[in-house]
């Protein structure tokens, strides 16, 4: 999914008048309008001059939604696709190896999930280390709290070398080093920014043939999400959904292994009563009680 303007180009409908609508109503991307009210949405367009050519851009929205769905696919489709995703990719480390049966999958999302501080950004960097030496292809490091450490890769790089050849230890971590690619990304709409403009990168390397991306690695979703899961709204949550469903669309669709450390999220007992505050008071007029 993409910023409306780029969608006016091959959807008309979706012209300037369309994207000023949407922007009045804090709409940028198809994500925004996902987030809305949809019944509002089209409340609010009745109210302008060129209501149905607003509705009619709405309904243009949601075909395109509707035409990102996966088709139905039958039982031997099912095992075609499985068995031309089998390939797995190792972390470099044999414990990990040995609980994900091999490494990570390509084609699927894979999420580790553990609590601050415990080591999810040194598997992140190991696995990057190990799939950028042993395998061809390239791995997208994507660093949403500034952890990338270039000297943490050149560790787990020269620590299986022989001291004693530099010029050939220098080779492998300068090939190691070329097929990283990190970027630093600090909010979540320019995450999906960065994986809308990846995805493009990965359809035009599938027809110019140049070195293919492996694995993404995502460090991480959670912590630019988590300031804003705590609110009373459901924006956070739904911006979670939108970025799994994304990585997942691209680990499937260009057959690669992703990679996505999550924190693992503790609410205070305080913040579940508050949360809860208003339910409960409906609830106990029905009968129900809430612990």
């Amino acid at each position: 999914m993409a910023p409306l303007k780029s969608l006016e180009q091959e959807y008309p409908i979706l012209d300037s008048n369309f994207q000023s609508f949407c922007a009045s109503h804090d709409i940028f991307s198809v994500e925004d309008l996902l987030l809305h009210d949809l019944y509002v949405l089209a409340a609010f367009a009745e109210q302008e001059s060129s209501s149905e050519r607003l509705k009619q851009g709405i309904a243009q929205v949601l075909s395109i939604i509707d035409g990102q769905h996966q088709p139905w696919l039958n039982g031997i489709e099912l095992l075609e696709d499985a068995q031309r995703n089998k390939h797995v990719l190792s972390t470099g480390c044999e414990g990990i190896d040995l609980l994900l049966h091999g490494g990570l999958r390509v084609g699927q999302l894979t999420e580790l999930v553990g609590p601050s501080s415990s080591g999810k950004t040194q598997v992140c960097l190991l696995a990057a280390s190990n799939v950028a030496k042993k395998h061809i292809g390239s791995v997208v490091y994507l660093d949403t709290g500034n952890s990338f450490s270039p000297q943490r890769v050149t560790q787990f790089i020269c620590q299986h070398s022989d001291p004693a050849i530099d010029q050939a230890k220098h080779r492998t971590l300068q090939k190691v080093m070329n097929n990283i690619s990190c970027k630093s990304v600090f909010d979540i709409f320019t995450m999906f920014d960065v994986l809308h403009q990846l995805e493009f990168n990965l359809r035009s390397q599938m027809q110019g043939g140049d070195c293919k991306v492996q694995l993404l690695i995502v460090d991480s979703v959670s912590s630019m999400v988590t300031p804003i899961l705590g609110g009373s709204g459901s924006q956070g949550h739904a911006l979670m959904i939108s970025a799994g469903y994304l990585l997942k669309k691209l680990a499937h669709e260009h057959n690669i292994a992703v990679l996505d450390p999550t924190l693992r999220i503790r609410l205070k007992a305080s913040d579940l009563k508050n949360g809860f505050r208003n339910k409960k008071g409906k609830n106990q007029k029905k009968g129900r009680k809430i612990v």
